[in-house]
C-alpha cells in the first residue's frame, strides 16, 4: 500500500502516531538516563549533584521529579493517554531545562545550546493542541471527549507555570567577587 492509497486521516494518524511515539520514547529515555543511568545516562547520584550546581535544593529531590517528569511525560506521549497531561508535563521540564542548563550556551545543540528543549517544548505545544490522534489510547478508550480547547490551555499553562515555579525555588550559589 502507497501512501496516496491511504485516505488523509489515516496518513495523519499514522504520521502522528509515528511522531508521538519517537518524541515520547526519547523523552522517557531522558528521564531513564537521569533516574537509572541507562543509555549512558549518569544515574539520579550524579544527576542530583549536577542539580546541586544548578542551585535546586534539595537537589536530590529535584533531579527525582525531573527524571519522573520525563519518564512519564514520555510514556503518555508514546501512548497517546491523558490528552495534554504528558505534553504539559514535558513543557515543565523542558522550560527548566531551556533556563537553568541551555540558554546561557546559545541556540545549537553542538554548544549545548536550547535548541533540544525548545523543539521538546515545540512537541510538546503540538500534541497537546492536536489531541493524541486516532491512533491512541485516548480514542481506543474513548476519553477524546476529556480534552477540550479549555482544558488543553489550562494544562498547558500549568504545565509552563510549573517551569517558571520550579525555577523560582532555584537558588543560585553567590557569585565569586572578582579580584583587581
Amino acid at each position: 500500500m502507497q501512501p496516496q492509497d491511504l485516505p488523509n486521516t489515516e496518513l495523519h494518524n499514522l504520521a502522528f502516531l509515528i511522531a508521538r511515539v519517537l518524541v515520547g520514547l526519547l523523552m522517557a529515555a531522558h528521564g531513564a538516563q537521569k533516574l537509572f543511568g541507562w543509555f549512558g545516562g549518569h544515574g539520579l547520584r550524579a544527576t542530583g549533584d549536577f542539580f546541586s550546581q544548578l542551585g535546586f535544593r534539595p537537589a536530590r529531590g529535584f533531579a527525582t521529579a525531573a527524571a519522573l517528569g520525563e519518564l512519564a511525560s514520555g510514556r503518555l506521549i508514546a501512548l497517546g493517554l491523558f490528552g495534554p497531561v504528558g505534553p504539559a508535563m514535558m513543557l515543565a521540564v523542558m522550560v527548566v531545562a531551556a533556563i537553568s542548563v541551555h540558554w546561557r550556551n546559545g541556540l545549537f545543540a553542538a554548544t549545548n545550546g536550547v535548541e533540544l528543549p525548545l523543539l521538546y517544548s515545540i512537541a510538546a505545544v503540538r500534541f497537546a493542541l492536536t489531541g493524541p490522534g486516532g491512533y491512541s489510547l485516548d480514542a481506543a478508550f474513548g476519553l477524546r471527549w476529556a480534552w477540550t480547547p479549555r482544558v488543553i490551555w489550562l494544562a498547558l499553562l500549568a504545565g509552563a507555570l510549573g517551569g517558571v515555579v520550579n525555577l523560582g525555588l532555584r537558588r543560585r550559589p553567590p557569585a565569586t567577587p572578582q579580584q583587581h
